[in-house]
């Protein structure tokens, strides 16, 4: 140690940026990196925005056609060439309907017009049945009397039990019994003809209000 006294020169602090006779410390450099952070920032804000907006304002990219569509649009020209052949086949279709409007020679008419059909006669053997729709005590007797005088064969004479009736009617079961209807319609007036299946005779006769 020397013997002279500290002054100012001698006080160094123990912490100094300083090195050696006034030469400052070389801090190491470091890269900023807020440049290219709001560089990416900013592009990605613009391909967001040019996504969600530019198809909302018409924007589309041009579609270009499929190799398929064009070799159909290739082969579409040759399609009239094909037309005059099948304009020349309608030729055959007048003669056929002309063959077919003319009318058929009266001999094959002769088979089917040969064949009449021989109307139902009236069967008087098949039991009628008389049924009273009235208030009139004995009106089902008095008729089945008429038709029993004029050949008929009488079946059940009692009072009606279905549904009323606005008027007198003949009911028969099917067409074969339709002659027996209407004669027995013009024998007791009664021109109101039903076809039913749901009386046990062939033909029944139901009297309603009004019926004399």
């Amino acid at each position: 140690m020397t013997n002279f006294a500290r002054d100012e020169f001698d006080r160094v602090p123990e912490v100094s940026s300083r090195q050696g006779v006034h030469r400052a410390a070389s801090a190491p450099s470091r890269p900023k990196l807020w440049p290219i952070l709001s560089a990416g920032i900013a592009a990605l804000a613009v391909g967001l925005v040019a996504f969600l907006l530019l198809p909302q304002l018409g924007f589309q990219p041009a579609l270009t056609p499929p190799p398929a569509a064009a070799a159909d649009t290739s082969t579409a020209p040759a399609s009239p060439t094909a037309t005059p052949s099948a304009s020349a086949t309608p030729s055959a279709t007048p003669s056929a309907s002309a063959s077919a409007s003319e009318p058929a020679s009266p001999s094959a008419l002769e088979p089917a017009t040969s064949e009449t059909i021989a109307p139902a006669a009236v069967d008087k053997s098949q039991p009628v049945a008389i049924f009273n729709g009235t208030l009139t005590s004995g009106l089902a007797g008095r008729v089945g009397a008429t038709v029993k005088s004029d050949g008929w064969v009488l079946g059940e004479v009692a009072n009606w039990q279905g549904a009323p009736q606005q008027q007198s009617v003949i009911f028969y079961s099917d067409a074969a019994h339709r002659a027996s209807a209407e004669a027995l319609g013009e024998l007791l007036n009664i021109p109101a003809l039903v076809e039913s299946a749901d009386f046990p005779t062939p033909v029944a006769v139901v009297l309603g209000p009004g019926y004399e």
